[in-house]
């Protein structure tokens, strides 16, 4: 009988086969600290966004594999870089002129606009734990702003001054030629302005561990390069976290490849070992361009789970990595009926195709046994035939297909209903395009039509299917796809759509059969 760990030595799926090659990196042992640490980083200089989540919910994913896979101690730390200091005012918050004030400051001595939380810094840090939290996830939050002000990284920070010479070295053929006139890896923070300077640093004392720079006014300052006084560019600041953290894994987007070449060099100039990991691809908009934190285009998480289940969004996450995704709402749909999909599947496959199954790794070994009798599409599609706004509604149809279900019995497909009316009417209705049919459509409808009356009206959607299929095949389309194309533009309003046997078995032959008469009857079907 094969094991299970020798299952995850064997599986192809993409967390086991990162999990794997940081076990071999870590020769099969438990790291000296005690624990194998895997980290994510992030920016609070925006409000959260997805890309930064899927950063995290990745990083789980091979996590949860190499825990399986090796049985050893593992930790996670999502770090927020909130000791920043705020360069442009975001787009997409209050209070922008109020922002305006600070910028320059470090995230955390900026007033928050939203009025929630003591400082910016801290309200985009709640919203990024607040995500995390409704996932489940198992993480440690680590905040730049408290790591610097406790000492946690005085010991690195004095190492980046012992070898400022070989940081520097590593850093200064990365810029221009005006950039490298000024540039320092420490940022002092000015005692008088509180502002992360980007100045030069004029005098090095290693022994003291002290820095000298002008200030603003022009005075020269002398302050330590520990206790938060000073910050370090994200660069060497990135690389000074893995050595004071002793990091092991750590991902990033594809944009990223020459900020982690730069700082694995300084990682190794410091003494450390740069961590295991690999670039993603990031998220597109729906117009294909690159989603940002400052613009807000795209969608927040917010967003998407006003419309689908958060399993959903982790499939999305889960699938093709290292290959670009447009990331919109039309995508929403198809994640949601995808996962339940594999749910589905998940109670039949064997123990190694499980292994390779998403939703083994979006629970993390243990899906719930949950049966949805009806897709989200299908659900979506009935919405719109209906017009429903009340779940009451569209639970009449499911009835139908479904005796015995009931949202107190079935909650998760409740919880669909209500995902179904909301995206139904918010991006489904406001597209919808009936059109009349043609002559020979007409003629289609009638001959389906007929055929629909002849059936009985327990006729299950197999049978209907099978009617369907013959109408589209004696009428003279160039393939069935056109024909289906023709009913869901003429009785759905869009270009696609489901099943039209078992979207007419769950509407019911006798409304079915009314849609199609005032289709004929050249009545509009949207009213």
């Amino acid at each position: 009988m094969t094991s299970e760990r020798d299952l995850a030595l064997a599986a192809r799926a993409w967390p086991f086969e990162e999990a794997r090659g940081l076990l071999k990196r870590l020769g099969g042992k438990t790291p000296d600290k005690g624990y194998v640490l895997f980290e994510t980083g992030y920016g609070p200089s925006g409000l959260p966004h997805i890309g930064t989540f899927g950063e995290v919910v990745r990083t789980s994913m091979v996590r949860q594999a190499f825990q399986r896979l090796s049985g050893l101690p593992t930790r996670l730390f999502c770090f927020s870089d909130d000791m920043d200091g705020l360069r442009k005012v975001p787009d997409n918050i209050p209070k922008r002129d109020m922002v305006a004030k600070h910028l320059g400051k470090p995230l955390t001595q900026i007033p928050d606009p939203f009025g929630e939380y003591e400082s910016f810094g801290h309200h985009n840090n709640a919203r990024l734990r607040a995500f995390l939290d409704s996932f489940g996830f198992d993480y440690e939050f680590k905040s730049s702003s408290e790591l610097y002000a406790s000492g946690r990284f005085d010991d690195a920070l004095r190492r980046v001054l012992e070898r400022y010479d070989q940081v520097m070295a590593v850093m200064l053929p990365t810029l221009g030629p005006e950039r490298r006139e000024s540039y320092s890896p420490f940022l002092p923070i000015c005692p008088k302005t509180g502002h992360v300077l980007q100045v030069p640093i004029l005098e090095r004392d290693v022994e003291a561990g002290t820095v000298v720079f002008k200030d603003d006014d022009g005075d020269m300052v002398e302050v330590p390069v520990t206790g938060g006084h000073c910050k370090l560019q994200w660069k060497p600041d990135w690389a000074m976290r893995w050595y004071a953290l002793d990091v092991d894994y750590e991902m990033s987007g594809k944009d990223l490849i020459d900020s982690v070449k730069a700082a694995a060099k300084i990682a190794r100039a410091l003494g450390a070992t740069p961590p295991a990991g690999f670039n993603y691809e990031l998220f597109l908009d729906e117009n294909a361009q690159k989603i940002s934190k400052s613009r807000g285009n795209g969608l927040s998480v917010e967003e998407w789970l006003a419309y689908a289940p958060p399993e959903s969004l982790s499939l999305f996450m889960y699938h093709k990595p290292r290959a670009a995704k447009r990331l919109y709402f039309d995508v929403i749909p198809r994640a949601v009926d995808d996962y339940f999909s594999f749910l589905t599947r998940y109670r039949t496959d064997d123990e190694a195709a499980r292994l390779g199954n998403p939703a083994w790794h979006i629970h993390n070994g243990q899906p719930p046994q949950t049966e949805i009798p009806l897709s989200f599409n299908l659900l979506l599609n009935l919405a719109g035939v209906c017009n429903a706004e009340d779940p009451a509604a569209l639970w009449a149809f499911i009835s139908r297909t479904a005796p015995g279900v009931t949202p107190e019995n079935a909650p998760t497909l409740d919880s669909l209903v209500g995902y179904a009316i909301r995206y139904y009417a918010d991006f489904v209705k406001p597209a919808k395009r009936y059109r009349k049919p043609e002559a020979m459509e007409q003629t289609a409808l009638a001959d389906l039509l007929a055929r629909l009356e002849a059936l009985p009206e327990t006729a299950e959607a197999e049978a209907i299917q099978s009617e369907v299929y013959e109408v589209g095949k004696g009428h003279g389309f160039a393939d069935l796809r056109a024909w289906f194309k023709a009913l869901y533009e003429i009785l759905l309003g869009q270009e696609q759509g489901p099943r039209m046997g078992t979207f007419f078995a769950i509407y019911g032959l006798d409304e079915s059969k009314a849609l199609i008469r005032r289709a004929l009857a050249g009545e509009d079907l949207a009213l």
